[in-house]
């Protein structure tokens, strides 16, 4: 049994005795019933429980938490799961790094049409501080030096506030 006299939330749920070495009750405390509800819900007591069996009992904290996790994900989104939740952020990511790109293009551009001397050791001085970024993107950066041969209308497309995907229903922590 848990702590106390109060069964575990699974054998609360499953309306069964608890058990003085229950599986769940390290892990499935009976303030929290709704963590198992989710749980079971996704998954089947029956699988959980197998599950915990075959892991050493120092894996099982981190194994429920991931279920956990996982279940409040696939409530959300029930083909995906927390898959979804990564490639969302991912293509943030990736749009947050598209637009960083053209800020720094334009930056540069500014930088070339107010003091195109010493606009190349300003660039040198760049490369060396961010090392760590793509080098390919800062290579087309730094190689292109006429851009004003880009339409503006290029840049503004990607810098838009419209362009980040805004999704209220992804927002939302999958831990609430």
């Amino acid at each position: 049994m848990g702590s106390g006299s109060s069964p575990c939330a699974s054998c609360k749920l499953l309306r069964r005795r608890c058990a003085k070495d229950c599986i769940f009750a390290p892990y499935f405390p009976s303030d929290d019933p709704h963590k198992f509800a989710i749980v079971h819900k996704v998954f089947g007591a029956s699988n959980v429980s197998k599950m915990l069996q075959e892991l050493p009992i120092h894996q099982r904290g981190d194994a429920v938490s991931s279920l956990v996790y996982e279940a409040n994900a696939r409530m959300r989104d029930p083909v995906y799961g927390c898959v979804g939740a990564i490639s969302f952020l991912q293509n943030q990511v990736s749009e947050l790094q598209m637009q960083l790109a053209v800020a720094q293009a334009e930056t540069l551009c500014f930088q070339m049409q107010q003091d195109p001397v010493a606009l190349p050791t300003q660039i040198d001085q760049h490369q060396h501080h961010h090392q760590h970024q793509d080098h390919d993107q800062k290579s087309l950066l730094l190689s292109n030096s006429d851009f004003n041969s880009i339409p503006h209308q290029y840049f503004s497309s990607f810098a838009s506030p419209s362009n980040v995907i805004q999704d209220p229903l992804k927002r939302e922590s999958l831990w609430t």
